[in-house]
């Protein structure tokens, strides 16, 4: 479906991790290849641009990170990104340019794209975030089904199967999502995309639509 692509979902001008899409279709492919990436591209990353701290951690010298945030590698930190008070980044995961991961957050293999935010209590995991995303307080993405089986991406077509039994959200450029709401496994949102607060989300949510709630999705005027 090609709604669901990386090609429809992102600008890949808008991320450091462009190469890890080469040769993929759709984005949560990239999900088991987040870690070895980052290992990869680290090791090539300039150090008047970045500083190695610990083990598998890179971070832009023109970042601001909280002396109470804690980072896991392997993670790549972004220029000029900010990583608040009690951030609890566990590894694999992209942060990227002006990016903020802001008060006890929580990011679990992940790829956040320029100027994301999930700047209030939230937690992402097994998830892509597109250019611009932002993520309501208290929104958070639920990587695994409670019967614990693959996830499947849902949409008015067809059924995808994944493969993956984590997977957490892949928001388009630009999506807003409304404080409260829960990102359920296999959910993918199109660029332009407003949910409503309080929302659960559940299979695809076409682009440059306002998510109201489970069946009643609009177009944007």
């Amino acid at each position: 479906m090609k709604e669901l692509t990386i090609r429809e979902l992102y600008t890949l001008d808008e991320t450091i991790a462009k190469d890890l899409f080469e040769g993929l279709t759709y984005p949560w492919e990239a999900l088991p290849k987040i870690k070895d990436f980052i290992l990869k591209l680290g090791e090539t990353l300039p150090e008047e641009e970045y500083e190695k701290v610990g083990e598998d951690v890179w971070i832009a010298r023109s970042a601001t990170v909280f002396p109470s945030a804690y980072i896991h590698g392997p993670a790549i930190i972004g220029k000029n990104a900010e990583v608040r008070h009690c951030a609890f980044i566990r590894g694999n995961a992209i942060v990227g340019e002006g990016a903020v991961v802001g008060n006890s957050t929580e990011l679990k293999n992940v790829v956040l794209f320029n100027k994301v935010q999930v700047p209030h209590y939230n937690y992402v995991g097994d998830s892509i975030l597109g250019y611009k995303a932002h993520m309501g307080a208290g929104s958070i993405t639920s990587n695994v089904k409670s019967d614990k089986k693959l996830v499947v991406v849902k949409t008015l077509e067809e059924n995808m199967e994944t493969g993956l039994k984590k997977f957490g959200a892949m928001l388009g450029d630009e999506v807003e999502v409304g404080c409260g709401t829960v990102l359920n496994p296999g959910s993918v949102v199109g660029s332009h995309t407003n949910i409503y607060p309080l929302s659960s989300v559940r299979g695809y949510v076409p682009a440059d639509s306002i998510y109201k709630r489970q069946g009643e999705v609009v177009k944007k005027q």
